[in-house]
């Protein structure tokens, strides 16, 4: 299924077989084209890549029972799970792989032509030979990416010159990333350490159907639910409760794509035990109740 956004994409794009197992959303705009993809059933599937454009790949949700992925002039990779990861695919280079889903994948295709843009000539983007890069992580470019993803997802209604700005910014990032330069260390007073995020994010990902006690989270992160509270806050700009909810709501889009399961049993599967609860939480964050997103799948 397609849904397109700004413009047109003219280029190849990355190709999914069987193509009926993604819903794609696009936009085109002045520095760079974007695909978000959902990937909507748990079958195997294959997907690859090669065209003059470099390709930016953001996977928000990326799990798999098994598979592998490779970008001409890295060696394959069979990891499972590639969650908050980023790939460059330089222009020309072949990005292929397949999968055996073990979540239902969310990914976002950056196509950026690599002559750069003429509103701002002093960037040399057009120059720059770019390396191929493989489930890496860098902070920014991650951030700057999430921002466009959210531009496709408006449909057109924000602001292009918005876009167009983020682009830019996010071709700067890639240069900076290229050239071995780190991104600069934020200041972040009271937040979460590195470890505490990924411990408590993976426990409350494999309990989303539970009620999870403030005082257990705090607990994994070996603090005083007061603290935890905070420093969790400052790392998720979200309270836990919330941030469990988000979550629930984003398993409950995945399962709703599942058309033999009624409503109440996707509520149910998430440890709602009221229909009238899970559709009022699936509303309260994404403004629509669980039948009406079914039908926009449709």
């Amino acid at each position: 299924m397609v849904h397109h956004g700004e413009g047109t994409i003219a280029q190849p794009l990355v190709t999914f077989s069987p193509p009926e197992i993604t819903r794609r959303h696009f936009a085109a705009w002045n520095v760079m084209h974007a695909d978000s993809v959902q990937v909507v059933r748990h079958e195997p599937f294959e997907y690859g890549f090669q065209g003059a454009y470099h390709l930016l790949i953001a996977a928000e949700r990326a799990e798999r029972y098994d598979g592998e992925t490779s970008v001409e002039g890295l060696p394959k990779s069979v990891a499972r799970n590639f969650n908050r990861k980023l790939t460059l695919v330089p222009a020309g280079h072949r990005f292929h792989g397949w999968q055996r889903p073990r979540a239902l994948a969310r990914v976002t295709y950056f196509y950026i032509d690599p002559r750069g843009s003429s509103l701002d000539p002093e960037l040399n983007f057009a120059e720059t030979e770019f390396k191929p890069a493989l489930f890496f992580f860098d902070s920014d470019i991650w951030e700057t990416a999430a921002k466009l993803k959210a531009e496709v997802e408006r449909a057109g209604t924000g602001a292009r010159s918005y876009s167009d700005a983020l682009g830019l910014v996010l071709m700067h990032e890639l240069i900076r990333f290229n050239n071995g330069v780190p991104p600069p260390t934020p200041v972040v007073h009271g937040g979460l350490a590195a470890w505490q995020e990924k411990r408590v994010a993976d426990f409350l990902e494999q309990h989303l159907a539970d009620d999870v006690p403030l005082a257990s989270l705090a607990e994994l992160a070996r603090l005083s639910p007061f603290h935890f509270s905070r420093a969790f806050r400052q790392s998720f700009g979200m309270p836990p409760h919330r941030f469990h909810n988000h979550r629930r709501i984003e398993r409950a889009k995945a399962l709703l794509a599942n058309m033999s399961l009624s409503v109440t049993e996707v509520g149910q599967q998430l440890g709602f035990s009221e229909s009238s609860a899970f559709t009022a939480t699936f509303r309260r964050f994404t403004g629509r109740t669980p039948r009406d997103f079914r039908r926009s799948l449709e």
